[in-house]
């Protein structure tokens, strides 16, 4: 009867677990686009794991480095009216461990003059107790 007790609540801790960092990915995935629909890309990329080895798959090339990734979204986004308003769409969130997940969603930008968008798929990772991106694949 112990072995039963004790194994229904590990698997009871292990979903209390994984919702609440269920919870704190989709906060990530909320604050990013809270921070974007300011205009501020900064704000935006404190998401992100702050290291040379974050990986960006865009449409052009993969692209490595927090740095590297913020330049490219001032580049391609150098003002408000072409950040627009972003809208995410959280499709699937997938914990995998106590230090991984993989999260897959859509995204769309409401501008003046068209409303581009596409798919992504986000590597989580929890460092120092934070969830961050560490692999972002958009289209």
């Amino acid at each position: 009867m112990k072995k039963y007790i004790l194994s229904c609540f590990l698997i009871l801790t292990s979903c209390f677990l994984k919702a609440q960092d269920r919870q704190a990915i989709l906060k990530v995935m909320h604050d990013q686009e809270l921070a974007w629909n300011k205009g501020d890309i900064n704000g935006f990329m404190q998401g992100y794991w702050k290291s040379d080895s974050l990986l960006f798959v865009g449409k052009t090339a993969p692209a490595y480095g927090w740095q590297t990734t913020l330049e490219h979204y001032k580049k391609t986004y150098p003002d408000k009216a072409a950040m627009g308003q972003l809208i995410f769409t959280i499709l699937q969130v997938k914990v995998l461990d106590a230090t991984n997940a993989f999260l897959f969603g859509g995204w769309q930008l409401k501008r003046a003059k068209d409303t581009p968008g596409g798919y992504y798929t986000l590597w989580f990772r929890k460092i120092k107790g934070e969830w961050k991106i560490v692999c972002d694949h958009t289209s």
